[in-house]
């Protein structure tokens, strides 16, 4: 393997994705020292065989500088916080009761705990840049997985923003409404009244976007303290009012009131089932299991956070596993305590009609609006930003080609100003469903495809056994990441079938839009799992493709066809990928040369654009040989792997007229320029008056090797006539014409042989794809009977059985097809003289025959012999006028052994030459193999 020591630098991108700690940028100055902006480099290594990256530098010199508390627990804490811990967890419990709310919390912490190794696994197995799970996603699972996911990750940002804001409006208006808890009612009720009050919160976080983002990063280890503080107040309050008997606002009846009794074991017993009521805030929809999962695990989507910062850690690999799941811990126990506090003291009814009592109940009641404020805003905004980071990233990657390309030209100093706007307005789209529970289910079931995708990139790679993924964190297996993927798959249809069955089919829509339409350069640059899973499970399927087990009912063909230059053969190469019948195709090309000679590295990406240029479903293979038959006998060797190998081998034919370039003629199907570069031509053609590259006589010696390789052979001329456009919608061409008698060797024996069973088996694979012609067998009788003198009545009563007996076999082998008798060998005398006169030039099985010229005839023999291909070619074309496309029996090719080989090969390519001229694109074809079967 060649080793280039030529090294190229590229910057990893500065991490700016959507949970709600991806403005976390700047905490090192709080907790993890000072965070500059220098950028982490890769170094890459090329080569000829591989692509290494490698990713180790100075953390200090490359901006790694947070630490575990302010580059992860901190951003993934706030994040699972959100809007859940001082709005909706009463809610929650009130409903479901508190058993089946540790259930709720268990389950959706269990699915976290699983993506989160997976999480882990994936992030310590590289450096993460902005976009954090497409990021992920579309760097193992390929671009259109990962446009796809990203695109809906996009949204679930939107989404969770709209649902913070949301779970704002309703603390402010319980503040400021007409229902103030303050006693300041400053605000009219109603839902558009809540509308405006969640557009003018959306709109200051667009201002700040806009202005201040950075500013806003700088405080969020601070909003996150006050969170906390809040948090620990309310607690304090359950605690310390001891059991009591308070009334408290009812947010559904504006004259009503409920009660609260503090601390009692007979509240606690009351709160441990379900009492699933009616949602007041959604025009009083019934609340479920599935409701109150979706509003709880819409609180809790922010473990990202922690991997997004990946390539600003210090030691990611450290920081991202414990910051992670220590946070996870946090905000788990918080969550329960809180849970319980609630069970101990709030009856469900309260918590079911006032979803904000925590407010009321507080010793010092700002507390908890600061929280609810505070949590919610930092959420929403963080969300905004992260939203349209993931947009940038997409505009970054052309997923969608140009359509983003507004993005890129709508940033003002690395601010995606164009982003953020397009995200602000999806926001307000989202804000005018109103109720706070529908957003949430929304929002869980987009991030729950997120980490379902998660887990299935962890899957797949682990599946695959990649040398290359050795991710420094050890604590999972497949085993999580499959745990993990279907726990999140079958909460997702439990929060809502309709939602999860949307998602998943706009997924599918854009996995196959960007597979059909999005540049194939970035997911060359990217890598895809597809590919490594591919050749996982085809490599074990090769394996269990036993050739001993080969049998002709199942038989196929699988193609070699051997090139000169693309250039001349695109109708061939075309029209083999029809013939091939979901068989093997190989495309082979020989180079003349030796190994000492400098290797174009370009080659193979060449030979790879001309097969996407052509839309063909094939292979390439191209060697280096000191003469054409020396190579093409490493083709047919060598070509495919284990069953997969060639059994018929396809060669233009040896004549001396021009090559035609369809690279450029103006009226071909297949022009292009992307063959051309300047003055240099990829793959050169023979232009009119240069020598071949190799002589008949070789030519005939790769026909002997292909057929002394038990390969059937196949070989085409007249295929730059060939028009599949003008075939298909002609109504003037209508047949695929079968010639089955040898015509070199002329005889009324079995047309049936193992040549003209192998021609009508093509012939019927081609009208697969050409449904509206017919096969045509031409039955051709000979006077072979007749010159034995005695038995001359015997003829007409052979053409009477060989007829039947063609019809029979035909009806045995299901094949369709019009049976044409020919009487010109039987009743011309002067053709049927000059076909005994050819067998003296064909290569027979007998060699004897081969031995027994004489030179003073050779050249009359020679002479009738071409008389009589002239004859036999002016039948086949009068019967050619509507015929798209010719078998003809081919004869064996004189044998390698006979002393005067090169003069018979010379006369045997001209007598072809002869026979096939002026002809449709015809197929000569001699098959060696058994290929048809009558029995089930």
């Amino acid at each position: 393997m060649s080793i280039n020591t030529d090294q190229e630098t590229a910057p990893i991108a500065t991490p700016r994705n959507g949970s709600a700690a991806n403005v976390f940028r700047s905490f090192g100055s709080l907790f993890g020292g000072a965070n500059n902006d220098n950028n982490s480099v890769v170094t890459r290594s090329s080569s000829g065989d591989g692509y290494v990256e490698f990713g180790m530098q100075d953390p200090e010199r490359n901006g790694r500088t947070l630490g575990t508390f302010a580059g992860v627990f901190s951003p993934v804490a706030l994040s699972m916080f959100s809007a859940l811990i001082f709005i909706r967890v009463g809610y929650i419990v009130g409903n479901a009761g508190l058993y089946i709310t540790l259930l709720q919390f268990i389950i959706a912490y269990a699915i976290l705990i699983f993506t989160v190794a997976s999480v882990c696994a994936i992030s310590t197995n590289g450096a993460i840049e902005g976009g954090g799970v497409y990021f992920m996603i579309s760097r193992t699972l390929g671009l259109e997985f990962g446009g796809s996911i990203g695109t809906l990750f996009f949204f679930a940002n939107v989404v969770g923003s709209a649902m913070a804001i949301s779970g704002c409006t309703e603390g402010i208006m319980n503040d400021f409404g007409p229902e103030s808890s303050f006693g300041v009612s400053v605000l009219p009720g109603g839902p558009w009244w809540s509308f405006l009050v969640s557009s003018l919160i959306n709109t200051c976080m667009l201002l700040v976007c806009l202005v201040g983002a950075a500013l806003f990063a700088k405080t969020s280890v601070i909003i996150l303290g006050t969170v906390i503080i809040c948090l620990f107040a309310t607690y304090i309050s359950f605690l310390a009012k001891g059991e009591t008997n308070d009334t408290i606002p009812d947010a559904r009846n504006a004259t009503g009131f409920l009660n609260y009794t503090g601390l009692s074991a007979q509240t606690l017993r009351d709160n441990l089932g379900s009492h699933y009521g009616v949602d007041y805030t959604s025009n009083s929809k019934p609340v479920d299991f599935s409701t109150t999962f979706g509003v709880l695990f819409s609180g809790v989507t922010g473990i990202m956070a922690g991997a997004n910062m990946s390539g600003e850690l210090k030691s990611p690999s450290k920081s991202i596993p414990w910051g992670t799941l220590s946070a996870v811990a946090f905000t788990f126990v918080s969550y329960i305590i809180l849970s319980f506090l609630m069970s101990c003291t709030t009856p469900f009814a309260t918590m079911q009609n006032n979803y904000l009592f925590l407010m009321p109940i507080n010793l010092w009641p700002p507390f908890t609006a600061i929280g609810i404020l505070t949590a919610t805003f930092s959420t929403g905004l963080s969300n905004l930003i992260g939203s349209s980071r993931i947009l940038e990233a997409l505009s970054k990657d052309q997923v969608f080609g140009s359509l983003l390309n507004f993005v890129l030209s709508g940033t003002w100093k690395g601010n995606p100003i164009a982003a953020v706007v397009v995200s602000w307005c999806l926001v307000e789209c989202v804000l005018l469903i109103g109720s706070f529970n529908i957003i949430a289910q929304i929002n869980s079931v987009l991030f729950m495809l997120s980490y379902l995708a998660t887990n299935l990139a962890c899957l797949g790679i682990e599946l695959t056994g990649a040398p290359n993924f050795r991710p420094l964190f050890k604590y999972f297996t497949w085993h999580t990441c499959l745990v993990g993927l279907l726990g999140t798959l079958i909460m997702m249809f439990v929060i809502n079938p309709i939602y999860a069955s949307s998602c998943i089919i706009l997924c599918l829509i854009l996995v196959i839009a960007l597979h059909l339409f999005s540049p194939a350069t970035q997911a060359a640059q990217w890598g895809s799992i597809s590919q490594a899973l591919m050749f996982h499970q085809v490599r074990k399927y090769l394996l269990m493709l036993d050739p001993r087990k080969d049998h002709v009912k199942f038989w196929r063909p699988q193609i070699l066809l051997l090139v000169s230059s693309p250039r001349s053969c695109c109708p061939l190469v075309d029209f083999v990928n029809d013939m091939k019948k979901s068989g093997l195709y190989i495309i082979g090309h020989v180079k003349l040369g030796d190994f000492r000679a400098v290797e174009d590295p370009e080659e193979n990406q060449k030979w790879w654009s001309f097969l996407d240029h052509m839309r063909v479903k094939a292979f390439t293979e191209v060697t280096l040989s000191r003469s054409i038959r020396e190579g093409v006998q490493h083709l047919i060797r060598l070509s495919g792997i284990g069953a997969m190998k060639p059994n018929t081998i396809i060669l233009g034919f040896y004549d001396n007229e021009a090559p035609k370039d369809f690279f450029q003629n103006g009226s071909s199907p297949y022009k292009t320029d992307d063959f051309n570069n300047g003055d240099i031509q990829s793959f050169p053609i023979r232009r009119d008056g240069e020598p071949k590259h190799f002589q008949v006589q070789e030519y005939v010696q790769i026909l002997c090797d292909t057929l002394r390789m038990k390969k059937n052979l196949c070989l085409c001329r007249n295929f730059q006539r060939l028009d599949k456009n003008f075939i298909s919608i002609s109504k003037h061409v209508k047949f695929i014409d079968v010639w089955p008698i040898n015509i070199f060797n002329p005889t009324s024996g079995d047309p049936f042989d193992m040549v003209s069973l192998f021609m009508m088996q093509l012939a019927v694979i081609m009208l697969a794809k050409w449904k509206h012609l017919r096969v045509r067998i031409f039955l051709c009788e000979t006077n072979e009977e007749r010159t034995v003198g005695t038995f001359e009545t015997q003829a007409p009563q052979m053409e009477i059985f060989s007829k039947m007996k063609l019809e029979q076999s035909l009806k045995e082998l299901r094949i369709n097809a019009d049976i044409i008798e020919i009487q010109e060998w039987s009743r011309d005398t002067d053709f049927s003289r000059l076909a005994r006169t050819v067998k003296q030039y064909t290569a027979q099985a007998d060699e004897t025959l081969l031995s027994d010229d004489d030179d003073e005839a050779s050249e009359d023999k020679l002479n009738r012999s071409l008389l009589y291909m002239q004859r036999a070619n002016q039948i086949i074309r009068q019967r050619s006028d509507q015929t798209a496309l010719s078998f003809i029996y081919l004869a064996a090719p004189p044998k390698l052994s006979v002393p005067d080989f090169n003069e018979r090969s010379a006369n045997y390519v001209e007598l072809l030459t002869e026979l096939t001229a002026e002809l449709p694109p015809t197929i000569l074809v001699h098959g060696v193999s058994t290929v048809t079967s009558t029995t089930l």
